[in-house]
Order: structure tokens, then sequence, then C-alpha cells
């Protein structure tokens, strides 16, 4: 096993999750549900879990069909189209609240 590769998988995702709107949906969860605090926890945890499993499994099968290049140059260009998207719409809401 690649420890290393183990490691930044981790703290990638650890980082990325923290704080998000998963987390505050546990909060809220187990705010609402306080006698039952575990099963917030394993059902938050199992959630993760598949959301995790599906990714690594998409993101291997497009790596078996497109060179590493073209996944990144497509995962770019979708982020750059959300991107405007959202400056456009966030522009164009502004605007007729005014």
């Amino acid at each position: 096993m690649d420890w290393h590769l183990l490691g930044l998988s981790f703290i990638t995702v650890f980082l990325a999750e923290l704080g998000d709107k998963s987390q505050l949906a546990a909060i809220a969860l187990s705010g609402a549900n306080a006698k039952f605090p575990r099963a917030v926890f394993l059902g938050t945890i199992a959630a993760l879990i598949l959301a995790s499993f599906l990714g690594v499994i998409v993101g291997e099968g497009t790596a078996q069909i497109l060179p590493a290049q073209y996944a990144k140059a497509i995962a770019a260009a979708g982020f750059a189209i959300m991107a405007v998207r959202l400056l456009w719409f966030s522009a164009e809401e502004s605007e007729s609240i005014e």
C-alpha cells in the first residue's frame, strides 16, 4: 500500500469536508435527534464512504478511457463554466433586487 498516497488522500478529503454543508447537516440532525447521536454519526459516515467510493470508481473508469491530460482539461473547462455561470447569474440577481 502506498502510505504517502493514503495520507495525502485523507488530508485532502478531511480539509475539503471540514465545515461544509454535509457537516452542518450532521450537526442539525444530531441537534434535532439528541437521543441518537450514534445513528447520525453512522449515517453520515456511511454516506461519505459511499460518495467517496463512487468518486473513486468513476475516476478509475475515466482514467482507463481518457488520458489524464484530457480528463484534467475537461474538469478545468467544467469548473470554468460553473464559475462564469455563478458570476453571470449573481450579477443578474443583484441587479433585479435593486
